[in-house]
């Protein structure tokens, strides 16, 4: 039997994390010591106070039946009291706030809701590979929004033909931005939710993010600008925040219509989050504000380290104010693709080459400091020697 793929199917591009572990699996099995830069996944475990939830929570019998899809009550109550808390947002948990499992499930499902085939989305690039794939799953095409360094890397909407914006159904944004580590402020915000209100387009906001801060820098919510709520939504997750990238549980809040669309298509994909890692979720959130600031000392130091490093080597990088990225230009006579192969075959380090995320991310890598400084030193030696 022939196998035939869809046409959606063919036209993703190889996912690029995948790409990277068959390199990186390669090299360990020649028995090499693989200093893995790469992928942005915390390498400290989940704190024990949440493991401790998960453990009271799995033990209730009640927790073993099928979740319900919209989330439970009491977690959707806590998202909603952290939002506030930490954004001054008020969200109604019972129409405006949707977990998920994982935002990047959210993230991929949403143009299901709200685009047909031949719709156009507005995609930040370089950016999270999701943004685009589910576009193209949904049968829409992608438009996408250059991410540059001599505009601070914020989308430009200013250069957006007027005749695309008016057929352009999404914008896919996210700041703190993963892989360049941009920031932006709420005046920025305030400017797309004005260019999203003339066209008609919905705001689908990623602040995967906001919570790995440094040098007193606290993310705005997209939904602190006048009149987002009115335009789009924001995804977050517990993933980075609380070191919990295996337990897949973020959440969605904003417009009720939207979050509620983006229910319904999550009510015929799948049936909800494990009960018992929603209440350790909700675990996490209430610890938020004594927890944070240790991880966030933590990322600081680590990415001091490798900044000063790779500035002392020649590399010429700016301290990132969010996230655990450092967006690095390649050095002279290298592609991002032969720069990652470099650095991987010549010094056993793994950096992620920016064309990854999109063509226009050519021309950089993406070090992660998600590993112990003594590794990061490490790693700044061997590529000492090399470049």
């Amino acid at each position: 039997m022939l196998v035939r793929v869809s046409d959606r199917l063919k036209a993703l591009p190889p996912y690029l994390f995948v790409e990277m572990d068959k390199a990186k699996k390669k090299a360990r099995d020649e028995g090499r010591d693989i200093i893995d830069l790469g992928v942005g996944d915390p390498d400290t475990p989940t704190p024990q106070f949440i493991i401790d939830a998960l453990n009271s929570a799995v033990r209730d019998p009640s927790t073993h039946r099928y979740a319900l899809d919209q989330g439970l009550p009491e977690l959707r109550d806590e998202i909603a009291s952290w939002y506030e808390r930490r954004f001054n947002v008020k969200v109604d948990p019972k129409e405006e706030v949707l977990p998920l499992i994982g935002s990047k499930e959210g993230i991929s499902h949403m143009p299901l809701a709200f685009i047909n085939p031949g719709d156009i989305a507005l995609v930040s690039d370089p950016c999270y590979p999701p943004y685009k794939s589910g576009v193209i799953f949904a049968g829409g095409k992608v438009e996408l929004l250059p991410l540059l360094s001599d505009n601070d890397f914020l989308a430009n909407l200013e250069s957006i033909p007027s005749a695309k914006a008016k057929k352009a159904k999404l914008i896919y944004l996210n700041y703190p931005n993963n892989p360049t580590a941009a920031v932006a402020d709420e005046s920025y915000f305030l400017n797309v939710v004005k260019f999203a209100s003339k066209h008609g387009i919905i705001i689908c906001h990623d602040a995967a993010y906001s919570e790995l801060s440094y040098d007193g820098y606290k993310a705005p919510s997209f939904l602190s600008a006048k009149g987002a709520k009115e335009t789009g939504v924001e995804f977050h997750s517990l993933s980075k925040t609380f070191n919990m990238t295996g337990w897949r549980i973020g959440f969605v809040v904003g417009n009720r219509d939207i979050v509620q669309a983006i229910a319904k298509v999550k009510s015929h994909i799948d049936s909800g989050i494990f009960t018992a890692i929603q209440r350790a979720g909700i675990a996490a959130l209430k610890s938020y504000d004594r927890y944070i600031g240790s991880i966030r000392s933590r990322y600081e130091a680590r990415r001091d380290v490798l900044c000063d490093g790779l500035n002392k080597i020649g590399w010429k990088v700016q301290r990132s104010k969010a996230t655990f990225y450092v967006w690095a230009r390649c050095l002279k006579g290298y592609d991002s693709i032969k720069m990652a192969s470099h650095l991987l075959n010549e010094a056993d380090v793994v950096a992620t080459p920016g064309v990854g995320f999109g063509p226009n991310g050519e021309g950089y890598v993406r070090f992660a400091f998600t590993v112990c400084e003594e590794r990061i030193k490490e790693a700044l030696s061997r590529i000492n020697k090399i470049v």
